[in-house]
């Protein structure tokens, strides 16, 4: 009966906490164990004992203060001036204002909030078509859960016991390998349907605009760097990048006010209990997981199909493109990582970082695929574009990063090169 519960309560709409929680409920009650339910709070509690785990809402922080303080508008000023002449001078700076942000929020949703509130009106009065305006916006948010940091990179990482860092290291490459997809779509479509003219600043205003984002620099800088060079945690960085946020915002540029501080506060609180919850849910699902013996059972259908890893992982891909249309990415990954991780690792010696990073990548183009596409329906609610149109605009990149996504399946060294 466990299965049938499962399947109702996931595509019946509740969340997915509740789900998690609901089916070890059922499976204990089914399978007469009730002794198990007087471990049940310490088993949901343990699964939140992870130094880690306090990096997503520290991270979460940083980007409300950033988005509150002007750091975010300062750092797009700073891409204008390296891109901003080209042909399509506002399709490069989205892009490279995106890789900028991706550094910092390590959250798909919230910078594709930010970046569409950002981009999409400039672009359209500069004659962009607003479709494509807001799908290359909603397609640089990808960045995010790839470029360290990453809160998807935090999650898998606890969840599979690895380095929170290693797992940041992993993600450098693949990160930029999607960057430079991105710049080829945007190059080609340029190519195909001319984009209007750029604008090369003046040696006085790109003087200005570097001289006013320099200080935001050093956000990803404490993030990156302090993780790169060993003198701080991924936990200890972002908590450091908070600090700078603030400092940024409240005394460089004096656009936080003190009055800001308490709905980010709030925001925050909200959006990281959701995933707080979701991940305590699923320390309990292992149970079922565990009892009901599943990845073993998947592992022998498995290896009988294949016992190439790279048709093991395109066979993962095509099944996890189908889960990311209906699950959220959070979610998705903390459901497939106790199933499917054991698998990739033992029968076919593949790296956690590597499988870490493909299925995350897979997971994430969830976000802009309906029917759940979250992301989509942010990019079209912060620029006022149908969803229909931004998806029309925003079919190349999804398939340059289905491109990437088999690269790094072939080639494991993309994700484990950075690694030590």
């Amino acid at each position: 009966m466990t299965a049938p519960i499962f399947a109702i309560l996931l595509f019946g709409g509740v969340p997915i906490a509740f789900v998690l929680g609901l089916v070890a409920v059922a499976y204990i009650v089914e399978s007469d164990n009730t002794v198990l339910f007087d471990s049940f709070a310490l088993q949901m509690f343990g699964g939140l004992e992870n130094y880690g785990l306090l990096a997503i809402p520290l991270f979460m922080l940083t980007g409300e203060l950033m988005n509150e303080g002007g750091v975010t508008k300062r750092l797009i000023a700073a891409a204008r001036v390296f891109v901003g002449g080209f042909r399509g001078g506002l399709a490069w700076i989205n892009l490279v204002a995106n890789m900028f942000m991706a550094a910092i929020v390590g959250s798909a949703a919230s910078q594709i909030a930010i970046m569409s509130r950002a981009m999409v009106p400039a672009m359209e009065a500069e004659g962009y078509d607003r479709g494509f305006a807001a799908a290359s916006t909603a397609a640089g948010g990808l960045l995010a859960p790839v470029i360290p940091p990453s809160m998807l990179f935090v999650i898998f990482a606890v969840l599979a016991q690895i380095p929170v860092s290693d797992m940041f290291l992993a993600g450098i490459l693949p990160g930029l390998l999607m960057f430079g997809s991105f710049a080829i779509v945007i190059a080609a479509i340029g190519f195909v349907a001319p984009f209007p003219g750029g604008r090369w600043m003046t040696r006085a205003e790109a003087l200005r605009a570097l001289a006013e984002a320099l200080p935001a620099v050093a956000i990803p800088g404490a993030i990156i760097g302090g993780i790169l060079f060993g003198f701080a945690t991924p936990t200890e960085s972002a908590a450091v990048a908070s600090v700078v946020a603030f400092v940024l915002g409240m005394l460089v540029y004096r656009e936080l006010r003190i009055s800001d501080l308490w709905p980010a506060f709030r925001r925050t609180a909200q959006n990281a209990a959701l995933v707080i919850l979701m991940i305590a849910a699923a320390n309990v699902f292992g149970w079922v997981v565990i009892y009901e013996a599943i990845p073993q059972k998947l592992a022998a259908l498995l290896t009988t199909i294949t016992q190439d890893p790279f048709l093991f992982l395109l066979i993962v891909n095509l099944c996890l493109l189908i889960v990311g249309m209906l699950i959220d990415g959070i979610a998705a990954v903390i459901l497939i990582t106790p199933i499917l991780l054991p698998i990739a690792m033992n029968d076919y010696d593949i790296s956690p970082y590597q499988f870490g990073v493909v299925i995350s990548i897979n997971l994430i183009l969830g976000l802009l695929t309906p029917p759940v596409g979250i992301g989509l329906y942010i990019a079209s609610a912060m620029s006022g574009v149908k969803p229909v149109a931004i998806f029309r605009a925003l079919w190349p990149f999804l398939l340059a990063t289905l491109v990437v996504l088999i690269l790094l399946s072939r080639f494991p060294w993309l994700s484990t090169a950075l690694i030590g």
